[in-house]
Order: structure tokens, then sequence, then C-alpha cells
């Protein structure tokens, strides 16, 4: 990696003295180490961030999946007039089919991208701040052509988005919510019905010997669970012709790391939930959390004669209870729309997704990773164009 790179926007002091714009210079790095001590103080309440987004989980991510990709990081982090850090937007580049793109950190096991901001700087973000962030990323010797910043969510907690300000449109994916609401009771969060017949599988379960709901917090705990889900889930996959995104170059490592990296805050950068028993890991949800939301990552199953009991559900509603216990406001699901989330969440967290040109010729390129992008909104909106793609994908998996 190379030597960060700090530059000075010509507009910055022009736009502060206009009071236009706080962003006074903005910094652009290319070693997270460089950007470390800024970032973890922006990672934490009350500053404004998701969990994702966090340097244990992102740095993981680099060593095991970007490095072997060829990413570079292009961390963007603007400060005010006292050189305070005001946001940090976590990116990397790419060549991409003679383009040079930049995206957000942590790939396609990330379900929300968002930079990092301070929380003051974020409830009063305007344009013209984030004009002057575009407008160094173009003026910036790396020569970036497009900004394909995908799955931002529209609201963090009790804030908008500020990068909602730049274009955008609608994400191909939605990602399916459930709201708590504060002294609910268990049954306004799930019906008495529901519950009485997850409660009637469990007595099944309940029978097997050392039958326990945990979440992992020791060393050996974790690495014997993430065993089990690397064991079994290619085997669910295969069960649905799915492919094994969890294959890939780099992610078991990547998931292994943020699964054991504890937090200054307690837990670590991904928590594993597990139903186990003295035999078996019996089902798995692992995700990450940050006080007031629970997002979900990875989830799988048992393989066994135990999985006709619905392990699964039984085990998202011990971390609804779970989390609702602590004072949670919202746990989502993870994208996609998968019939189990619907028994659990009834909303959606809008999610968008922005191509923005940097360059003269990425005009062209971002127009059409739009254009793409819609068309691939409108197959998974459209039933009957939904169900002929996945009949194909069907056919290519066998």
């Amino acid at each position: 990696m190379t030597v960060a790179a700090a530059i000075e926007s010509p507009m910055a002091g022009t736009a502060t003295r206009s009071g236009a714009s706080r962003i006074a210079r903005i910094e652009i790095l290319h070693d997270m180490r460089e950007a470390e001590t800024i970032w973890r103080g922006l990672e934490y309440p009350p500053q404004f961030a998701t969990p994702y987004q966090r340097f244990d989980f992102q740095a993981a991510w680099l060593r095991h999946v970007g490095e072997q990709e060829s990413l570079r990081p292009f961390i963007v982090v603007a400060y005010d007039a006292d050189d305070q850090p005001l946001m940090l937007l976590p990116l990397a580049v790419a060549h991409e089919n003679g383009m040079r793109i930049a995206r957000f950190l942590g790939g396609k096991h990330v379900t929300f991208n968002m930079a990092l901001w301070r929380r003051d700087f974020a409830t009063a973000a305007c344009k013209a701040d984030l004009d002057v962030v575009m407008r160094t990323i173009g003026e910036h010797s790396d020569n970036i052509d497009v900004l394909a910043l995908m799955r931002q969510p529209q609201r963090w907690g009790e804030l908008p988005n500020p990068m909602a300000l730049l274009p955008h449109q609608t994400s191909i994916n939605e990602c399916p919510l459930m709201k708590i609401v504060a002294g609910a009771t268990p049954a306004e969060r799930i019906s008495n019905s529901f519950r009485r017949r997850l409660k009637g599988k469990e007595r099944k379960l309940q029978a097997l010997p050392g039958y326990r709901y945990y979440v992992a917090t020791e060393d050996a705990d974790i690495k014997r669970l993430l065993d089990a889900f690397f064991t079994v889930k290619p085997l669910r996959m295969a069960e649905q012709k799915l492919p094994n995104v969890f294959a890939d170059s780099g992610i078991e490592g990547f998931i292994r790391e943020a699964c054991l990296a504890p937090l200054a805050a307690g837990g670590h950068a991904i928590d594993i939930h597990a139903l186990e028993c003295d035999d078996e890991m019996v089902a798995i949800y692992a995700g990450v959390s940050d006080g007031a939301r629970f997002s979900m990552m990875f989830n799988t199953y048992t393989m066994s004669g135990n999985a006709r009991y619905s392990p699964g559900l039984i085990l998202m509603r011990d971390i609804v209870d779970s989390y609702a216990e602590r004072g949670y406001t919202s746990i989502d699901l993870g994208i996609g729309a998968d019939e189990y989330k619907r028994l659990f969440c009834k909303d959606d967290e809008p999610i968008f997704d922005s191509f923005l040109p940097v360059s003269t010729r990425g005009k062209v390129a971002a127009t059409v990773m739009s254009s793409v992008s819609h068309a691939k909104r409108l197959v998974k909106q459209t039933p009957a164009l939904m169900q002929m793609a996945q009949m194909l994908r069907g056919v290519l998996h066998r």
C-alpha cells in the first residue's frame, strides 16, 4: 500500500468561508492503518455509523478478500476548520472493464454500506458538503471514473443518511425489517399462535441432551460453530440449487477472523447465536449489532432429522426476544425476500444505490451500471420474470 496522500480541495476554503460547507480539508488515505485512530473514533455512538463499517470488520475483509482481488483502499476523510474529522468514507478502487471503479469496502457480504459521520455533522450536512467531497475525489491522482455506492440505507436509527442528497435509485433487493416497539408484549412482537406452534416443535428439541440457546463468547465455541457452519452451509445451498458464495476466495478466512475479533464495547465484530445440543449444531444465525439494531449476515441449520422441527424459526424467536429485552429497536434479516423472513418482518428497510460519474468517460459507465441495476430490480419485482430467472439458475447449477 502506498503512503497516504493528503490533498486540500481548492473549493474547500471558499465553501467554508461562504458558510455553504463546514469541510475545510479532505485527506485521501490508501492504508487502513493510517486511518485507524480516526476510524475508531467515528464508529461508536454518539457518532453515526452502521456496525458493518467498524474497523475490525472492514480490516478483516480487506486482508482476506480485498487484497486478493487487488483492491486499493481509497479512504476519504473530511475535516472541519479545527482539523477535527467530520466523516470517513471507506472505499476501495478496482479496475473493471477498463474503468477505475470505487466501491464500499466489505463486498457483497455487507447488507448496508454507509460513511462514518460525526453526529453533529451528519444532522446538518448539506449538498454543498457532498459536492466538496465529490469534487476532491474527481481531482485526485487516482483518476477514478465511477463511484458505485450500493446498498445504502435511507436512514440509520434516528437520522437520515446524508449520502441520499446525491443522485440515487432504489436498490435491486429489499431488506426485511422488524421494528421493536419499546414496552411491547412478546405477543405483539410475535403472535401467541405462532409462539405456540414453535413451542410445540421445540419440545422435541428440548429432549436432546444439552439442548440450549446461547450467544457464543468463547473462542472454542465460536470455532466449533463455524466449523459446523462451513460444513453444513454448502450442503444446504446445493440442496436449494444456489451457488455457494461462502466458497469464494478469502470469505471463510474473513468470517472466521471477524467472528473472533473482540470489540471494545463488548461482543465481537460478528456475533453468533446458536441452538446446540451435545451431539450437533442445530441452528446458527450470525450478524452485527450496535446497541439498537441487530442485522443478520448468515445462517444455516442441521442436516439431521432435527431439521423438521423448524430450528431456524425457533432460534429467530429467541433472538427477537433477547434483543427486545435489551432495549433494541429493530432487527433486519438481510437482503432478500425469503418466506421465513416475512414471518417476523412486516416492514422493509429502504435502500438506495448511487452510480456517480467522476470522470468524463465514467458518465457512460455510470449510466450503464444504473440501467443494469434498474433491469435487475424489474426482474425481482415481476413474479413471471423472477420465476423464469430461477428456472434458468436451476438449469445452470445442475
